[in-house]
């Protein structure tokens, strides 16, 4: 009786000392703990525990799409004081003295992620157009009206298109939090947005360009083509992917970069919400870039510009630091007729007298600076199978492309395809 009590115990604890022994492999990371069963439940078999060396099923490739959302754990990015050795830093208004004492911060939290957006490193190959908006969090309605119209998810012409949000945080405290509880209320019903931990305001578009660009080369690497633009623009991304398509020689793994091209320098008036000192640039001209509102680059020239934006300094005007990007690489960007920058520029609308003649925006890529109840109208008009355009509107059309190409004056020909610089709000 004493032998029996005495070798029970002695099993006993040689079975504490094996399962000690495994926790702790399986706490240092060498090995895993995994159970598996058989079939049928009623076998009685009881789980075989397997050892599985972890290194070696790192070693595997996996397939892309079951990553898990990269883990940003980057410290709370502090203030340079040294920023404010700048000359006549002082003198300096307040949004542009933040942006010299952050200008180095590049790491910031991803409160809301879509990794699986693009089907993984893998399937992003399938994805031909990614429309990437930018959009604060205050802008529902942009936001709802573009999923309902030009920015819906589909396939064109037998691609797909797919459809990404890119925003910020806005305002302190409670209506800070409210704002960021809408917007993941938003996100769990589209899963569209992307949004990162930083103060969503203009100078800092710069920055959500950036990490979108990062997103991008982590979860969405493989896309052929992507459109940029503003949540307060009319496009037309069935008619880009028609465009693109036409391109034989490039599929997205040449450069490209077209819109409305921009060469005018930085503005000096302090008032202007596009104002940039001296102390940001000496340069009465920027590099050639294509206007914000909205622009066309394949994956390979998004590839570029975020490798470019390691080595160089964030800039303000977002649109203007693409354009330096490429300069490095000489590279630059490339005038697509049809993006206009302001709707008074679609050949045909100023002259008319309903400036939401549906005949007007036919053949267009990109109009900025739309309301949304104007966006949703247009967009519904545009998909009327009976939609009848008279000779009268193709007259009015023609007459305001021959006066603009007759017109050497830049900031007014819609046929050259020149960005106007916008120095008001």
């Amino acid at each position: 009786m004493l032998k029996a009590l005495i070798r029970t115990r002695c099993r006993a604890a040689t079975s504490l000392l094996a399962a000690a022994l495994l926790v702790v492999l399986y706490l240092s990371g060498e090995f895993s703990l995994t159970i598996t069963r058989r079939d049928n439940p009623k076998d009685g078999l009881r789980p075989k525990h397997h050892l599985v060396d972890v290194r070696e099923v790192e070693r595997q490739t996996k397939p892309a799409i079951n990553k898990a959302p990269h883990v940003y754990s980057w410290p709370k990015c502090e203030r340079n004081h040294s920023a404010a050795m700048t000359r006549n830093f002082s003198s300096l208004p307040s949004h542009i003295q933040d942006f010299l004492y952050y200008r180095h911060c590049r790491h910031f939290p991803l409160l809301l992620d879509i990794p699986d957006k693009c089907g993984g490193v893998y399937g992003s190959a399938k994805v031909f157009l990614l429309l990437v908006i930018k959009s604060s969090p205050v802008n529902y309605e942009r936001r709802e009206v573009i999923r309902k119209t030009w920015g819906a998810e589909r396939l064109s012409s037998g691609v797909w298109i797919r459809r990404v949000f890119i925003s910020a945080t806005m305002d302190t405290g409670y209506e800070e939090e409210r704002l960021n509880h809408l917007l993941r209320m938003e996100h769990h019903k589209y899963n569209d947005i992307l949004q990162w931990d930083f103060h969503d305001t203009f100078y800092n578009l710069t920055l959500k360009q950036m990490l979108f660009l990062e997103w991008m080369e982590k979860n969405c690497p493989n896309a052929h083509f992507l459109f940029n633009g503003d949540d307060d623009i009319f496009a037309n991304p069935d008619k880009m992917v028609n465009y693109l398509k036409s391109l034989k020689e490039n599929s997205g793994d040449k450069h490209l970069y077209t819109g409305a091209v921009n060469w005018y320098g930085p503005v000096r008036e302090e008032k202007s919400k596009y104002y940039i000192p001296f102390q940001l640039q000496k340069s009465e001209l920027f590099q050639p870039y294509c206007s914000g509102g909205g622009f066309l680059l394949s994956g390979f020239t998004a590839s570029v510009v975020f490798r470019e934006t390691q080595t160089t300094p964030l800039f303000p005007i977002d649109d203007a630091y693409f354009g330096m990007c490429l300069a490095k690489v000489g590279l630059g960007p490339s005038s697509l007729l049809g993006v206009y920058t302001e709707i008074e520029m679609v050949p045909g609308v100023k002259e008319a007298e309903d400036d939401l003649n549906p005949c007007f925006y036919r053949d267009i890529f990109i109009v900025h600076r739309f309301h949304p109840a104007h966006l949703f109208y247009m967009w519904h008009r545009l998909q009327e199978p009976d939609l009848n355009c008279t000779l009268a509107d193709v007259q009015t059309q023609l007459s305001a492309i021959q006066s603009n190409i007759s017109n050497p004056n830049p900031t007014q020909s819609s046929a050259t395809n020149v960005a106007k610089p916008q120095v008001q709000d």
